[in-house]
């Protein structure tokens, strides 16, 4: 006898989340996001311009040859920062949310929603999505902490 197994289908929409905390002001980690001069140094390798609410930048990755188009829908100084990217007949929105905590520290949420696909695909681009958010937090946490630049995104997918 064989016995089939439905999948059960998603009861929610799909999302990827990640977070850390940071010690340092929510202040100073939202401008560390928003700022190219300094998120360059730990996320990307260039960028269009600053992240303020209605711009639309480009980012690249040079290392890798990629590139994202982003349209920035909210900036909320010391709190959070929504945008919108990738491919823009699909796009996925990417929320940074940052709470305030004791002794100066922050509380960094990243959560992207939005992905589309089969099941298998929307399972790789979450999973993916998840690994590169906390690669990007810890290499924030290491910049704003200790001075160190860890190059983490960039040495992510060795060539």
């Amino acid at each position: 006898m064989i016995v089939r197994m439905e999948t059960p289908p998603l009861t929610s929409d799909p999302a990827a989340y990640a977070c850390m905390i940071i010690h340092k002001p929510a202040e100073e980690v939202v401008q560390a996001f928003v700022d190219p001069a300094v998120a360059t140094r730990f996320w990307y390798s260039g960028s269009s311009g600053p992240m303020v609410a209605g711009a639309e930048v480009r980012w690249e990755w040079e290392r890798y040859g990629a590139s994202a188009e982003v349209r920035v829908e909210e900036v909320e100084e010391g709190r959070l920062i929504r945008f919108q990217w990738g491919n823009y007949e699909q796009p996925t929105t990417v929320e940074l949310r940052c709470t305030p905590r004791a002794a100066g520290s922050t509380f960094v949420e990243v959560t992207e929603t939005g992905f589309q696909g089969s099941k298998d695909d929307t399972v790789r681009w979450v999973n993916d999505t998840v690994g590169g958010f906390t690669t990007v937090l810890c290499a924030l946490k290491c910049l704003l902490e200790h001075g160190i630049e860890l190059n983490a995104v960039a040495d992510h997918h060795p060539a």
